[in-house]
C-alpha cells in the first residue's frame, strides 16, 4: 500500500487550518454566551421597569419575559449556526433562503405546528393564562410555569412537569382570577344541638380568622349540608388569597375538630352492632 501521499502531505498548513477553526469556533461560542446572558439581563430589567412604571401584573410580566427570552435565543442559535458555516465555507446567503423555503413549507405542510402557534398567540393576547397560576387544561391540573407560542409548560402538583402542544388546549379553566374558596363539611351526631354546634363552630372561625391573614371573607357557618347515616353535616366556607384555600382548609379542620372536642360535642364514626341468635 501506498504511503507516499501521507508523508507529501502538508500537515503543518491543515494543522494551522484547523487550530484557526478551532480558535474561531470557541470565540464565537464565547459570543453567544455573553450575548445570551447580557440580552436575557436586558429583557428582565426591561420588564421589571415595565412592571414598576405600569403596574404590570407580576404573573403576566413573568409570562412575557420568558417568552421574549425564549424568542431572543431562538434568534441567537440561528445566527450561531450561520456564523459556524460559514466559517467552513459554505454560502450563507442559499443558507439564508433555504431557511426561507424551509420556513413556507412549515407554513403549508406542518398544520400541527402552525395550530399550536396560533393558539399560543392568542392565548397570550387574550390573557386566558399566566406564569404561576393554577389552571386545569388539556385534562391536566398544576401551575403554570411557562406560556411558549407552541407549548406550555404545566407544573402538577406531584412535581412532573408537562409540555402540552397549544392546539391541545380546547379550554382553559383559570383557578386563580380573584379570591378562591375554602370548603369544609364537619359532622356532628345526631344526639347533638345543632345549634349550639353551630356557634360553637362560628366563634372558633372568628377567632382562625383574626389570625389567619390569608383568609379575606369568612369563614362562616352557612347551616347543615347533609344528613348522613350516623351523621349531621356543617358546611363552613370561606374566601382566601390565592392558592391559600388548601391551607386554610387543613387549619380549619384542625381547629374546629379540638373545638369540638373542648365542648364535648361528638363527632360521630361507624358502629356496628353485632346481634347473635340463639
Amino acid at each position: 500500500m501506498d504511503f507516499e501521499w501521507i508523508m507529501q502531505y502538508d500537515w503543518s498548513a491543515f494543522i494551522l487550518n484547523l487550530t484557526i477553526i478551532l480558535v474561531q469556533l470557541i470565540a464565537i461560542i464565547l459570543v453567544y454566551w455573553l450575548a445570551k446572558k447580557i440580552g436575557s439581563g436586558l429583557i428582565i430589567k426591561s420588564f421589571s421597569k415595565l412592571q414598576e412604571q405600569q403596574g404590570m401584573h407580576p404573573g403576566r410580566t413573568k409570562t412575557l419575559e420568558k417568552l421574549t427570552i425564549n424568542v431572543f435565543t431562538y434568534f441567537l442559535i440561528f445566527i450561531l449556526i450561520t456564523i459556524v458555516i460559514g466559517i467552513f465555507d459554505y454560502e450563507i446567503a442559499p443558507l439564508i433562503a433555504g431557511a426561507g423555503i424551509i420556513g413556507l413549507a412549515i407554513g403549508f405542510g406542518a398544520q400541527g405546528l402552525v395550530s399550536d402557534v396560533v393558539t399560543g398567540f392568542f392565548i397570550l393576547l387574550e390573557k386566558q393564562i399566566e406564569v404561576d397560576e393554577y389552571v386545569s387544561m388539556a385534562g391536566l391540573d398544576g401551575v403554570v410555569e411557562e406560556v411558549g407560542l407552541r407549548t406550555t409548560k404545566l407544573r402538577g402538583f406531584d412535581g412532573t412537569l408537562h409540555f402540552i402542544p397549544n392546539r391541545q388546549i380546547a379550554n382553559v379553566s383559570n383557578h386563580s382570577r380573584g379570591t378562591m374558596r375554602a370548603l369544609v363539611d364537619i359532622s356532628i351526631s345526631y344526639d347533638e344541638n345543632i345549634d349550639k354546634a353551630m356557634d360553637v363552630l362560628q366563634k372558633s372561625c372568628d377567632e382562625i380568622a383574626k389570625l389567619d391573614e390569608t383568609i379575606k371573607e369568612g369563614p362562616n357557618v352557612v347551616g347543615v349540608q347533609s344528613l348522613g347515616d350516623s351523621d349531621v353535616v356543617i358546611r363552613i366556607i370561606a374566601k382566601t388569597e390565592n392558592m391559600a384555600q388548601w391551607a386554610v382548609e387543613r387549619r380549619l379542620r384542625k381547629a374546629l375538630k379540638e373545638t369540638l372536642d373542648q365542648h364535648g360535642i361528638e363527632i360521630p364514626f361507624p358502629h356496628q352492632v353485632y346481634i347473635e341468635k340463639k
